[in-house]
Order: structure tokens, then sequence, then C-alpha cells
């Protein structure tokens, strides 16, 4: 990224609601995310088992919640430094996603539908010749409108707020 964007820093952050944060804190408190091997029943007839793979054995999987899952998911980008003007400037570039609607246009999850269009998206600019190099270049290196502009077109609101 520093090749195209000069920064200071860059850092990634993922929010959490306050109950999934409970539940962490609480199998934390417990012991039940240690990978370590715990020895299990009576010496006779014990296994050896991760209790966080007890856990994960527990849950359901993850691929059969998406029709029971309602609401929508933000992923965004906050940008904090300096406008051309020499200002200090703060942006968030954002993207919006309805679970109802990601199942019933595709059949999959609000948040895998998020992570899978980015690259669909770049793919099809590449293949228009909108975007083109040479070399290994990261999405940073190609002009953004053209991808913003097709994210619209499939159906995913976007949006920027100056701060």
């Amino acid at each position: 990224m520093p090749r195209w964007v000069e920064c200071k820093r860059a850092t990634f952050k993922y929010g959490l609601g306050s109950e999934f944060i409970g539940v962490l804190k609480t199998l934390h408190k417990l012991g039940l995310d240690r990978t370590e091997k715990v020895r299990v029943g009576s010496s006779s007839g014990s296994v050896e088992v991760s209790p966080r793979d007890v856990v994960a054995a527990c849950l359901p999987n993850p691929a059969t919640l998406g029709p029971q899952m309602h609401g929508k998911t933000c992923a965004g980008l906050w940008v904090t430094g300096t406008g051309k003007d020499g200002r200090p400037r703060s942006t968030y570039l954002y993207h919006v996603v309805d679970n109802q609607w990601s199942m019933a246009e595709y059949g999959h999850q609000c948040v895998v539908w998020q992570t899978a269009i980015n690259p669909v998206v770049a793919l099809e600019l590449l293949s228009t010749g909108a975007w083109g190099g040479a070399g290994v270049l990261g999405p940073e290196a190609f002009d953004a409108v053209p991808f913003l502009d097709l994210l619209k077109d499939y159906g995913s609101p976007w949006g920027i707020k100056e701060l």
C-alpha cells in the first residue's frame, strides 16, 4: 500500500456486538478458548481434546444460520489526515448490505457477499480494460470511481461521509 498511498499507519479494526463480546469473555474465563488439549474421562477410557475444538463442535454450522439472520452489516474505511488544501480531513467510506436481500438475491449471508463482491468487481474492471497495468498491483493503484460505480450496479449501496 505505501507504494501508492502516502500514509504513516494503516490499522484494521472489526466491531462486534456487546452480547457476542460477552460470550467470548465467558469462554475465555472458563478456558474454553484454549487450544492445548486436556484429558477428559476416566483413566481407562479417557481422551485428549482441545477445549476450543469442543466448543466449535457444539456450535451450529455457520452456513445454516444465514436465513435466520436479519439486519445489515456495514464495512467501512475511516481515513484521517491532511486534505489537498493542507487542512485536517476525516472521511468515512462505507458499504452497507442487508442480509435478507443478499440471502434472497444470492443465497449467501451479507458478510460473505460483501467479501466476494470486491474481487468480482475488480475482475470485471480488469476484463473490460477499465483497470489495467503490469506487475502486482493492489486496489489502491487504480481509480476508485469505476469500482464504486460498478459496485452500485450490483445493488450494493455505499457512501462517503466527511467527518
